[in-house]
């Protein structure tokens, strides 16, 4: 059940853009005037805009851009992804702190969300430029009841939720490069770390983690990466509501996830295959030992990525990074 203060929050969003008077709170929560008063003073605190005015109430006036678990779940179109949130204003990484959760037995589904991260990591350990309350710095905890071998290809469902929220909510037209960043115009977006805890033939828990430029202007990425990075401000010349994209990532990724669970990844391959930007290009593959240039043919199966080399015979890429080349 939610606590007063958000109780007395939700009264106010019903009422609005009318007042709520007082009484009307006291009545509704069974709470005297001054412990509405004390909980009108947090929301305040917490950045809500309200408005008092004697004998006529309390109206709200704005909500603060932040990704409060109230924010979220309020109007979240999912039965178990996000209902669970675990909210941060700084962390060094969600995915650490998700894998602590985890570690624990937290529900499955359980979001941690932060407003900045001190240590965000993306792929091959580099590092996720992650400022305060300008992206979506997240993880969700997932209990696949799947074999190990079969849990990699999660990595490519939450790229194809993550594309698909972006082009509805955000209008921008992301696609996805293998096996898992967002690009926009070339520019990367979003980055998606997995992470998995398993033993022989059980997964104890993964670690759905994402980074996702929202709100941040041109001139705030580091020069290393201001060439090569972009967010969906930069991208539309707008500001968009943090709290609405992650709803609808969140949902998305949940029909893909149980649909992925009915009926296996041939459904989200094929998402895939409709949203990359890899397949039909000329590439170059690198891993931490060796690299190869050559034809984005396919992608299998399994979700490797099928390279057709100069010579004309294939390789199959399980992991690595790759690197588009002009056409």
């Amino acid at each position: 059940m939610p606590c007063l203060k958000e109780q007395v929050l939700d009264l106010l969003k019903k009422g609005y853009p009318e007042f709520v008077s007082g009484e009307v709170i006291c009545r509704a929560l069974g709470v005297s005037r001054t412990a509405v008063w004390k909980h009108i003073q947090a929301l305040r605190s917490a950045g809500y805009d309200i408005e008092a005015v004697p004998h006529a109430g309390y109206r709200l006036i704005s909500v603060p851009d932040r990704l409060y678990p109230g924010e979220i779940t309020r109007g979240l179109n999912t039965s178990f992804i996000g209902q669970q949130v675990y909210y941060y204003d700084r962390l060094e990484s969600t995915n650490r702190t998700a894998r602590e959760l985890a570690g624990r037995g937290v529900a499955g589904g359980s979001l941690v969300v932060a407003e900045e991260q001190a240590g965000g990591r993306g792929r091959m350990g580099r590092s996720w430029f992650s400022p305060y309350g300008c992206g979506l710095w997240f993880s969700v905890i997932l209990y696949p009841e799947v074999n190990p071998l079969h849990a990699p290809p999660l990595t490519m469902l939450a790229a194809v939720a993550a594309a698909r929220a972006l082009r509805r909510t955000a209008g921008v037209k992301a696609g996805i490069k293998w096996p898992n960043d967002l690009l926009v115009n070339d520019k990367k977006i979003c980055g998606i770390l997995t992470e998995l805890s398993a033993e022989m033939e059980r997964v104890n828990y993964l670690i759905m983690g994402m980074g996702l430029n929202v709100n941040i202007a041109a001139h705030q990425f580091p020069p290393e990466i201001r060439e090569t990075a972009t967010s969906v401000l930069r991208e539309t010349g707008r500001r968009s509501s943090r709290v609405a994209l992650l709803q609808d990532l969140l949902a998305e990724l949940e029909y893909w996830y149980l649909r992925w669970q009915r009926e296996g990844f041939a459904p989200v391959l094929d998402c895939w295959k409709e949203l990359s930007v890899t397949l039909g290009r000329p590439v170059r593959v690198f891993t931490m030992k060796e690299s190869w240039e050559g034809w984005a043919e396919d992608v299998d199966t399994d979700g490797s990525l099928l390279l057709r080399l100069p010579g004309g015979e294939y390789k199959k890429v399980v992991s690595g990074e790759v690197s588009l080349r002009p056409g």
